[in-house]
């Protein structure tokens, strides 16, 4: 089964260009030129992971992608894009789990790319187990656990 990307960027050029390299990679890709069409789709979808550029209609438009996608019951994986990337690490606090700056080299993009897809795998799994652990105590006690 090919894992789904979502790919968010107002630069054709980048997101034809990062489409067709992920594809030759087996993975299979929906685009969005725009926050809101983005969002649009992160609804009417399940992706594994959302890439999304940081500065398109507004210069923050890629943290509302984000804000989206960790809202989703499905919990995918997110990356921001961006050319300029910020000076502290003020971009991880808005749920952003991987910075990626432009240019990126395919090889280094593709090594990030998996890497934060097993890690978002195993923060789901650990989601799951406790939740099974919770669900396996009795009534009473499930407050104290959670």
């Amino acid at each position: 089964m090919r894992r789904r990307i979502l790919l968010v960027d107002d630069d054709v050029t980048v997101l034809l260009t990062l489409k067709a390299v992920l594809e030759l990679h087996e993975f299979e890709v929906q685009t969005a030129s725009s926050a809101a069409d983005a969002v649009k789709k992160l609804a009417s979808g399940v992706y594994e992971m959302v890439i999304t550029d940081a500065r398109m209609e507004t210069d923050d438009a890629g943290f509302h992608v984000i804000r989206a996608a960790r809202q989703q019951a499905y919990r995918p994986a997110t990356a921001l894009l961006t050319a300029y990337p910020p000076p502290n690490a003020d971009w991880k606090n808005n749920g952003v789990q991987s910075l990626l700056v432009k240019p990126v080299g395919t090889q280094d993009l593709l090594r990030q790319i998996e890497a934060l897809l097993v890690q978002q795998q195993d923060e789901k799994q650990a989601l799951e187990r406790a939740r099974v652990v919770t669900e396996a105590l009795p009534k009473e006690n499930r407050q104290k656990a959670s």
